[in-house]
């Protein structure tokens, strides 16, 4: 949060738990604060030495006569960093992000040669959008350091103008069907498989309105689609606009699961939670289901009518995550561990809202 008073100082304060990243640097003549580190760095010409992070809790204060002074406004809580803007929302430009993508991609790298069977040889692989390149690398390293040569092909091409992920719920579809286009010849049909890494997976629309379509004129033996996130499960509420939890196509797989099991008391029992309060209920609804059940039941969902190509999800594990990003621990949107009781409570809210407005329940 930043600010200027009727008395002419300056403030940027940043939340107890640093859940928003920011950034400063000052001289005797500046006094910057910026979310990323590379825009002060690109700006003044500086190294990522001369630029400091402002430590949770804190304020930077400028005061009119100029002088800089850093001041605890509230008690530094556990640190919860966000990890999801470290995989979609930073710029990949900054050298700790950079490093953080690559080993993202590079540790997902033992489940990408299982589903392809150990067939690299017979194997194209590429990734989607721009923002997943740095992950593809890390990607493509770690099947080189099996002694695996590696064939890789700019096969899907996206107009860098559009992004479905932040258009508005009632264009996206449209948006995500002209967006994209592929290269013909890219791969031999029927023969070779195709693993395409992207740097998240949210609602899913992208994939069945457009990339699975045109993926499949190109008839790969079968396609394997690698998100560099886990799951996203959850909805967020510290700046990222994600707050139903019937646009995520993790929630929505699992609950046409419990349907398929007869299980529909599970609803109803996490409703009654939710509506309780305290914990977050709704990891309820997932705890009877693996995560490669509900990657299958994603791709059932998400396949094209007419598809002819297998398809598998190979998603980041949570351990993954961690190591990959060990400073920002904040997985909220994949674990449902919300760092604040503000959080849990829209989230069970979010449920509640769910039955009563999609699902039409009252429980």
């Amino acid at each position: 949060m930043c600010g200027l008073t009727g008395s002419g100082e300056m403030f940027a304060v940043r939340d107890p738990w640093g859940i928003r990243p920011a950034f400063y640097y000052q001289d005797d003549e500046v006094v910057v604060v910026a979310s990323e580190r590379p825009v002060i760095q690109t700006t003044f010409d500086l190294t990522a030495e001369d630029i400091h992070e402002l430590p949770a809790g804190q304020a930077l204060i400028v005061r009119k006569n100029g002088e800089v002074r850093k001041e605890l406004i509230l008690p530094a809580q556990q640190l919860s960093a966000c990890s999801f803007e470290r995989i979609y929302f930073s710029r990949g430009s900054d050298r700790d992000i950079y490093l953080e993508r690559k080993r993202l991609g590079e540790q997902l790298t033992p489940a990408i040669v299982r589903a392809i069977d150990g067939d690299v040889a017979h194997t194209v692989f590429s990734y989607i959008p721009n923002t997943a390149e740095v992950a593809f690398h890390g990607m493509t390293d770690g099947v080189r350091r099996l002694d695996h040569d590696v064939r890789i092909e700019k096969v899907v091409w996206k107009d860098i103008k559009l992004r479905t992920f932040i258009s508005d719920g009632s264009e996206r579809n449209d948006l995500a069907a002209h967006v994209y286009d592929i290269t013909y010849g890219s791969l031999t049909p029927h023969e070779d498989n195709l693993v395409i890494i992207d740097d998240s997976i949210v609602r899913g629309t992208t994939l069945r309105e457009s990339i699975f379509k045109i993926l499949d004129r190109l008839h790969p033996r079968k396609i394997v689609m690698v998100s560099s996130s886990p799951q996203i499960r959850y909805p967020d509420y510290y700046g990222i606009d994600m707050s139903h939890l019937e646009e995520l196509c993790a929630f929505r797989a699992t609950i046409e699961l419990i349907k398929e099991r007869g299980m529909q008391q599970l609803i109803a029992e996490t409703y009654r939670k939710c509506k309780a309060g305290g914990q977050n209920h709704v990891r309820d609804i997932y705890a009877p289901f693996t995560v490669d059940e509900i990657n299958r039941k994603i791709v059932e969902m998400l396949r094209p009518e007419g598809m002819q190509t297998p398809v598998e999800l190979v998603f980041q594990s949570i351990r993954g995550l961690h190591r990959a990003c060990p400073n920002h621990p904040g997985d909220w949107y994949f674990t449902g561990l919300y760092p604040t009781p503000g959080g849990t409570r829209l989230c069970n809210q979010a449920f509640v809202n769910y039955v009563e407005q999609v699902l039409r329940l009252q429980l």
